[in-house]
């Protein structure tokens, strides 16, 4: 826990749960940060703590959140950490929630930063994602189970990386893929989270044959799965993630290491 995260050129890790660091342009990127240990959370059970803690993955220049109403994707020291960060993008709810210094993006708005690198900025496409069955009941902002969004980061000479959020939503990986084409990795939430309490214990993010499909609709060269693991709601694991590719002929595409081992973002 205490050995840094080394600055790569341009990879991924995943630290456990949904969360990941990137490498991009000279930035390094966390997305929704979950760094307590394992215990209970409200109605939640956290089954392990990440890979690398926050003084391994190091300064950060930009958080990016999905949400902030369930701590599986922002717990605790997460958030904490969320909040020593120059910059966290994430939904216009969830902004006006955390403060300063969280910028609120609705679906197909865009941020741009200076890419350390020189390689000019780097966008952060702010897209679509549906928290739980495509017939769920809709809150007064149209949101099923609360305010979710993805993102899409890109600039000059960089891979076009998608990073689902906690989308279950196959229609809307397509809608993304019709507007951003071009996607050249993805990291997916999949995992197949059910809450008994809520859609009848319907998934509320991706399950892996959904999984298997988006990577496809896509038609992304590198797909790397998160938000498997360390939590008791997770219904489906890596072995199911896999076996999915597997049968769908799309095992080449997949990118699983151990958490907190870089993955390249381009092969």
């Amino acid at each position: 826990m205490s050995t840094g995260l080394s600055r790569q050129q341009c990879a991924v890790t995943v630290l456990g749960g949904p969360t990941a660091v990137i490498d991009i342009g000279g930035l390094r990127i966390v997305s929704d940060p979950t760094f307590d240990e394992a215990g209970p959370q409200g109605y939640l059970t956290k089954t392990a703590g990440p890979a690398a803690d926050e003084d391994a993955v190091g300064p950060v220049d930009l958080v990016l959140v999905s949400h902030e109403a369930h701590p599986d994707n922002l717990d605790g020291r997460g958030r904490a950490f969320a909040k020593t960060a120059p910059l966290v993008l994430t939904g216009p709810r969830a902004a006006e929630r955390l403060g300063s210094p969280a910028v609120g993006l609705s679906p197909w708005t865009g941020h741009r930063l200076p890419r350390p690198d020189g390689g000019g900025d780097l966008t952060v496409l702010a897209v679509p994602a549906v928290h739980g069955p495509e017939d769920g009941e809709r809150d007064a902002d149209g949101n099923i189970n609360c305010e979710v969004i993805g993102f899409v980061l890109s600039g000059q000479g960089l891979p076009t990386v998608y990073v689902s959020g906690d989308n279950a939503s196959i229609r809307t990986v397509a809608e993304i893929s019709r507007r951003v084409p071009g996607i050249d990795a993805a990291v997916l939430h999949a995992g197949a989270a059910r809450v008994p309490a809520k859609f009848d214990g319907r998934p509320l993010s991706l399950d892996s044959r959904r999984a298997a499909a988006a990577a496809a609709v896509l038609g992304a060269e590198i797909v790397v799965p998160a938000h498997y693991d360390g939590w008791a709601h997770f219904s489906e694991g890596l072995p199911e993630i896999e076996l999915a590719f597997h049968e769908a002929g799309l095992s080449s595409l997949l990118r699983v290491a151990p958490h907190g081992t870089w993955v390249p973002l381009t092969r």
